[in-house]
């Protein structure tokens, strides 16, 4: 996990929620993200980051139909993402807040007297601890995929579209990369670093496919 684990505030608990982060100007998210608040945290951030990549692959797609035949169908393919990445960081927002609770909860048992019954309770509350960081795991590990795909849309744009927006595709592949590379960490973070856990592998995997399209696209544009 990340954000303010030790310190939560008031937001946990909310009955409404975080707020949707789509709906805000770009000055209140980025003062809601400063805030001293455990959301938005580095999975809602990663979202929005690749958000924007897939906003700037679809704009340099749609500027490159002259040149290639297949960037429509790629434009298409990055607003499809961005429409797919953008819900995430409220919902990692959700997910984290819940985890946070849940943490909460499982350190005040942790903290009561031992009895054979608190004892079951307390196991209880750590097996649903692991399942809620397994839940809030799920967020970023999605997150981290999309953002593979739009890197590698981007780096075919730098590669195969106009050249006259090659330098703004390799910049959509550097943001998705950076923003796949965080939410895989997340993953990590929340997962224990389980060497065989299938989510884990699949944003490693995800990182990793990030990867080589950043080295593709600025290989493209040098």
């Amino acid at each position: 996990m990340t954000g303010g684990a030790e310190h939560p505030s008031a937001t946990v608990g909310d009955p409404e929620g975080p707020p949707d982060y789509t709906e805000m100007t770009v000055r209140q998210l980025i003062e809601a993200i400063g805030a001293p608040e455990p959301a938005p945290a580095g999975g809602s951030v990663a979202a929005v980051t690749a958000t924007l990549a897939a906003s700037l692959a679809a704009m340099t797609a749609r500027l490159s139909t002259e040149q290639w035949e297949l960037a429509g169908a790629v434009g298409a393919q990055a607003v499809a993402l961005r429409d797919r990445l953008a819900p995430l960081a409220q919902e990692d927002a959700v997910a984290y807040i819940k985890a946070l609770e849940r943490m909460r909860s499982a350190r005040h048992v942790a903290d009561s007297k031992s009895t054979p019954d608190q004892n079951r309770r307390s196991e209880d509350r750590d097996r649903e601890l692991a399942a809620a960081l397994r839940d809030a795991a799920a967020v970023p590990l999605r997150i981290a995929e999309s953002a593979a795909d739009v890197a590698e849309l981007a780096a075919d744009t730098a590669q195969l579209g106009n050249p006259a927006v090659s330098a703004d595709a390799a910049a959509a592949v550097a943001l998705a990369c950076g923003a796949a590379r965080a939410a895989a960490h997340i993953v990590a973070v929340n997962l224990g670093v389980t060497e065989g856990d299938e989510m884990l592998d699949r944003a490693r995997r995800a990182a990793e496919a990030a990867d080589a399209a950043s080295a593709r696209a600025f290989a493209a544009v040098q």
